[in-house]
């Protein structure tokens, strides 16, 4: 083997490899310096960018500048007004600290500067190339700073082939930008792309106003204002209704001091609160800002500052969830849909969601042939009893019969409120599964299978907290083998199990003996239905609580509910829907789906064209 010597790198290469530990793409460019004009005081930036930010990068800021003695300064790796010693680091309130960016940017491009000093006569310009410094000089300039980006990673050009399309590059900035503008309303944010505007926040202080900015009009509308405040944290912002659920993440909003982070105690625990609301696989709108306590976060666990790690993490997953599912529970959530498409270039379009896209078919179709599927007072004797799964020894108040709806409505009637209910009118049932009641020049379309589930869990969980779950047992037991990770879940949820009524007993090895399960249940094969719970529990984290998994078992009881294309009676209908409507939360099935959703005179009006 022939001996290596060691030898010193040269400062133009550790400038170039501490570069690419803090720019990645043109959009930590953007992220440093706008960052930078951030914790400058200014209240307008602009970013402007050509071929995704490869080939040229302008940020313009009319923040306090940089004085002309401290140029050469600031262009140097570890300088930075931040921070004075390494305590510092727990008590940070700025968005950049690290002391890197410009001595990383100038590393791998030519950069320019422009800035003025409020108190100086004139401004500073100074041009550094791949890191080697150019002259410093006089020139006219506002107030503030720009700084001029060209050809990043001209001279490294094996980090510059690694870099996507210069559409995919710009749609990096856009987000950070839209991150940026969210969490700082106060200040105006403006992005060109390729001479073409993307972005214009008027930097007003309302975060719903940036929130419109950057999302439109259709989310804007579907909003709610969140806020609580408690020993460990306090958090204010907004969060989606149902309607404007996504298939992922990304419009999960989370900023803490004023940093946009991403933390997987947070998610979890909005989602959670979510829990009812939303179907499976879907991911609520939420823009949440969080205050801590100085010291009780530390926001310095990674180069990007995207994580953090907050003591008390259990309690505050669990106060967050509540609030979040207390928040959602505290209006009316019925979904008016409409009959009729309403343009608005401005507003991004918003894709409707498969169940939206099939009752908005089925509504228009019944209505366009005059409802003649709508048979009132035609019952069949052979259905399946709506009592047919009530839980026994349950008191049950006498249910009151609706009654048609009078001449003169009462104003101002909430459809859940118990003054409304002698005004109903069922009009009748369609497609053997949505019950139509008409109320306040408003039809009301209530899916049966829906709201049986509801009101199926309702009642299981009901029983969960009345500790009043009984065992069926099963003979012969259900012989069950199990993996490690499967035993684990079993053991270590095991009261939670047999809380909801499922008995089981080592059978030696992996093997597991299923001697009982919750009475009530489905008629479902045993084995079928408890694996495919235990499967869920395997995947729950360290900051699930044992309600959560109750809330799990006892969604299995929806099994036991009518189906869609089932006919029940007149009379059954009117007692699910009375004890639908006494529910605290009646809009949603435990999957998220609507249990009913309405539409207004004016729509159908519309669609006859006799209005417009």
């Amino acid at each position: 083997m022939v001996r290596k010597e060691i030898k010193l790198l040269s400062k133009d290469t550790i400038d170039k490899i501490a570069a690419g530990e803090v720019i990645e793409r043109p959009s930590s460019v953007v992220k440093e310096l706008t960052e930078n004009s951030i914790d400058a005081g200014a209240s307008a930036i602009s970013v402007e960018i050509q071929d995704g930010g490869s080939t040229f990068i302008r940020v313009t800021d009319d923040g306090i500048g940089i004085p002309r003695d401290q140029i050469s300064l600031a262009f140097l790796r570890h300088s930075t007004s931040k921070l004075r010693e390494a305590e510092d680091l727990f008590h940070v309130q700025s968005l950049g600290f690290r002391g890197e960016a410009l001595a990383s940017i100038a590393a791998v491009s030519e950069v320019e500067l422009l800035t003025k000093c409020k108190d100086e006569e004139i401004g500073s310009y100074f041009a550094i190339d791949g890191g080697l410094e150019g002259e410093l000089k006089d020139i006219g300039a506002p107030d503030g700073t720009t700084f001029l980006i060209h050809h990043l990673f001209y001279n490294t050009p094996a980090r510059k082939k690694f870099l996507k399309s210069n559409q995919t590059e710009a749609n990096y900035i856009q987000t950070l930008l839209e991150h940026l503008a969210l969490s700082h309303p106060e200040i105006s944010f403006h992005l060109k792309v390729n001479g073409k505007e993307r972005l214009m926040t008027s930097g007003n202080g309302k975060l719903k106003d940036a929130i419109y900015a950057v999302f439109g009009r259709e989310i804007t509308r579907n909003i709610l204002p969140f806020e609580m405040e408690n020993d460990l944290f306090k958090v204010s912002g907004f969060i989606g209704k149902y309607t404007i659920n996504r298939g992922n993440r990304n419009f999960e909003y989370f900023f803490v001091n004023g940093r946009s982070i991403e933390d997987k105690i947070l998610s979890k625990a909005v989602e959670d609160g979510y829990h009812g609301f939303l179907m499976q696989h879907q991911f609520p709108f939420v823009v949440l800002f969080l205050e801590f306590p100085d010291g009780s976060v530390d926001v310095n666990v990674h180069p990007t500052k995207r994580e953090i790690r907050m003591d008390h993490g259990k309690e505050i997953y669990d106060l967050l969830s509540k609030g979040v599912h207390e928040r959602l529970t505290q209006r009316e959530d019925i979904q008016f849909v409409k009959l009729h498409e309403e343009k608005d270039s401005k507003t991004p379009k918003e894709t409707a969601e498969p169940f939206e896209k099939k009752m908005l078919h089925q509504v228009k179709k019944a209505v366009e042939e005059h409802v003649q599927e709508v048979v009132p007072n035609v019952f069949h004797e052979k259905e399946t009893p709506y009592h047919a799964n009530k839980i026994p020894d349950q008191k049950t108040e006498p249910v009151q019969n609706i009654v048609p709806l009078q001449k003169t409505d009462p104003e101002q009637l909430s459809f859940l409120s118990e003054e409304s209910r002698p005004y109903f009118e069922i009009v009748g049932q369609i497609f053997q599964t949505y019950w139509i009641i008409e109320f306040q020049g408003k039809v009301y379309l209530i899916d049966q299978h829906a709201a049986h589930e509801k009101v199926n869990y309702e009642r299981f969980m009901e029983r969960l907290r009345l500790s009043t779950i009984h065992s069926q047992m099963l003979m012969p037991p259900v012989i069950l083998t199990l993996d490690t990770k499967e035993i684990d879940a079993l053991e270590k949820y095991r009261e939670e199990f047999e809380a909801t009524g499922f008995r089981f007993e080592s059978f030696g090895g992996k093997e597991y003996k299923l001697t009982g399960l919750p009475s009530n249940l489905p008629d479902v094969e045993p084995k079928t239905l408890f694996m495919a719970i235990l499967s869920d529990m395997t995947e729950f984290h360290i900051h699930d609580t044992s309600e959560m998994i109750q809330e799990k078992i006892a969604s299995m009881a929806c099994k036991a509910s009518i189906k869609g294309n089932q006919k029940i009676s007149q009379r059954e209908a009117e007692e699910l829907i009375t004890e639908l409507l006494s529910l605290e939360e009646p809009y949603h099935c435990p999957h998220g789906r609507p249990t009913m959703i309405a539409v207004t005179r004016s729509e159908i009006d519309k669609l006859f064209k006799r209005i417009v």
